[in-house]
């Protein structure tokens, strides 16, 4: 009988290979200066470097990372960027986290297939707004400045920045982010724990999640297997990014990045 895991109506096979073909080049996963490159385009805005970037590793690890980038390249015509944005949409429909098909309606867009418009862009950094969704309910969660797209933790309110006084002046300025808890962080490690190739690692890590103190145990076995420590993180950065997208896609918003330039 396949082993794997239910993934909303798909079934994964439990043991992925780890290495993809990407432009006829077949990679194996992620080093960390192929991530610094990626990370380091993205915030240069460089498309013609993301794009070239993107060819060092496996896409499926790095799609909501680099999602909106790879839109942003296509809407620009970057040389390549179409072909990314159908490897990224491919790689979306295959995974199918959530959130994924939100930034494969954004790739859609930008390849002028959209079905639908897309909600209001937000220029929002996912990986902050999804440390305010994860957050503890009894002291986090915080909001959004729609006119910037920062994201303000509720404890900012405590130092004295008046930020209180302009929600009061300007309530349609502000959108309030709720904090959700972990529980969804805890099925990130079930589910990565269904990828460890490694059985008797996936076993030391399914008896470190059991009970309180289930997160902090999780890590200290992965702090032994710097390899696996780097893929779940990877892993559970794109599921929280992506978790993140879904819920600003419900409060009718989307992602949305600065536009890449070309290096002169």
């Amino acid at each position: 009988m396949a082993r794997g895991r239910a993934e909303g109506s798909r079934w994964v096979p439990r043991h992925t290979p780890r290495w993809r073909v990407t432009f006829g080049v077949v990679v194996e996963g992620w080093g960390e200066d192929g991530l610094r490159a990626v990370r380091g385009a993205l915030h240069a805005q460089d498309g013609v470097a993301l794009l070239a970037a993107l060819r060092r590793g496996p896409v499926r690890e790095v799609l909501q990372l680099a999602g909106d980038g790879v839109a942003e390249a296509t809407a620009r015509g970057l040389p390549g960027a179409v072909e990314m944005a159908a490897l990224f949409l491919g790689a979306l429909q295959e995974r199918g986290f959530r959130g994924d098909e939100e930034l494969a309606d954004r790739l859609r867009a930008a390849t002028g297939d959209a079905a639908s418009p897309l909600p209001r862009p937000l220029t929002v950094d996912l990986e902050m707004l999804a440390t305010l969704l994860e957050g503890d309910p009894a002291e986090s969660g915080g909001r959004i400045d729609l006119s910037t797209g920062e994201c303000w933790p509720a404890f900012t309110d405590e130092l004295g920045l008046g930020l209180e006084a302009e929600e009061d002046d300007e309530p349609e300025r502000w959108l309030y982010v709720p904090a959700l808890g972990s529980r969804a962080g805890y099925r990130d490690m079930e589910l990565f724990i269904d990828e460890v190739e490694d059985a008797a690692l996936a076993d030391r890590l399914r008896s470190a999640i059991g009970g309180r103190g289930a997160f902090r145990r999780f890590k200290d076995v992965l702090a032994g297997d710097e390899r696996s420590r780097s893929r779940y993180h990877r892993f559970r950065d794109e599921r929280q990014r992506g978790r993140a997208r879904a819920w600003l896609a419900e409060e009718g918003y989307c992602p949305h990045s600065t536009i890449f330039v070309e290096p002169s």
